[in-house]
C-alpha cells in the first residue's frame, strides 16, 4: 500500500509524509530521509523499493515549515531553487520531523533510518539524539563531519562517493578517525548523488554496490 499521511510532530507542527507498506508482514521499518529536493518521485521510489525489501517505509517532508509540498527534479535551475534550504537550516525542526516519522512507525517493529545528501546527515545526526532508532545509513551527507565528534547510539553505516565535489576525502578522513565505530565506505570514481538513478551524477556499479551493502546493514540490525 502506498499513501500519502500527516504526521505530528513534537511542537504540534503538522507535517506530509510518503509511506509505503509492504505486501506481507513487515520485517521493520525504515524512515527516509530527502535530499534538498523534497520527497519527490526519487525518494518515494526508495520508499517502494524498501516495501519492497519488507520494511514499512516512510518519508517525510522536512521542509513542510517552509515550502509545503515542495518537490523538486535535477536541472541545473532546480537545484539551484532547492539550494536555497540549505543556507540556513533549521537542524532541531528538521530532527523534530524526523522523530515523528520515527514514531509514527515505531509499532511495526525495529526501525531504521536511511538519508541521502542532507538527508544522509539528518541521518547520522538522528544516530547520536533521537530515540526509537536500532541502526542508521548516511549517503553522502555533507555536514556528517562536522557533528562527526557526537557518539551515534546505533549502528551507523556511511557512504560516500570519492569525486564527491561538495565533499573532500579529507572531510571523509576526519570521519573515519574521529569515529572509527562506524562503517565508512568510499566508492572510487562516484559523484554527489551516485545512488539516485534519475540524477545526471548516478553511477550504476556504485549505487548497485551500495544498496545491497545497505540492505545487509538493515538486515542484521533490524530485527526483532
Amino acid at each position: 500500500m502506498r499513501q500519502d499521511i500527516k504526521l505530528t510532530a513534537s511542537d504540534k507542527f503538522q507535517l506530509s509524509a510518503y509511506r509505503a507498506d509492504p505486501a506481507g508482514t513487515a520485517k521493520g521499518a525504515v524512515v527516509v530521509i530527502q535530499e534538498i529536493f523534497g520527497v519527490n518521485h526519487h525518494i518515494r521510489s526508495v520508499c517502494d523499493r524498501l516495501a519492497g525489501e519488507g520494511y514499512v517505509a516512510i518519508a517525510p517532508s522536512i521542509f513542510d515549515r517552509t515550502s509545503p509540498g515542495f518537490q523538486s527534479g535535477y536541472s541545473p535551475d532546480e537545484i539551484a531553487e532547492a539550494r536555497k534550504f540549505v543556507a540556513s537550516p533549521d537542524w532541531d525542526a528538521m530532527l523534530r520531523d524526523t522523530q515523528a516519522a520515527i514514531d509514527a512507525v515505531k509499532s511495526v517493529g525495529p526501525v531504521g533510518i536511511i538519508g541521502f545528501c542532507l538527508g544522509g546527515s539528518i541521518a547520522f545526526v538522528a544516530a547520536t539524539r533521537l530515540s526509537g532508532l536500532k541502526a542508521a545509513i548516511g549517503y553522502y551527507g555533507g555536514a556528517v563531519v562536522r557533528y562527526a565528534d557526537e557518539t551515534p547510539k546505533v549502528p551507523t553505516q556511511l557512504h560516500f562517493g570519492e569525486k564527491d565535489a561538495g565533499i573532500p576525502l579529507t572531510d571523509v578522513e576526519t570521519i573515519k578517525t574521529k569515529r572509527p565505530d562506524v562503517e565508512v565506505f568510499v566508492y572510487p570514481g562516484a559523484q554527489h548523488g551516485f545512488h539516485c538513478d534519475e540524477r545526471t551524477s548516478y553511477d550504476k556499479a556504485s549505487a548497485d554496490i551500495a544498496w545491497p551493502r545497505s540492505m545487509e546493514f538493515f538486515a542484521k540490525h533490524l530485527k526483532s
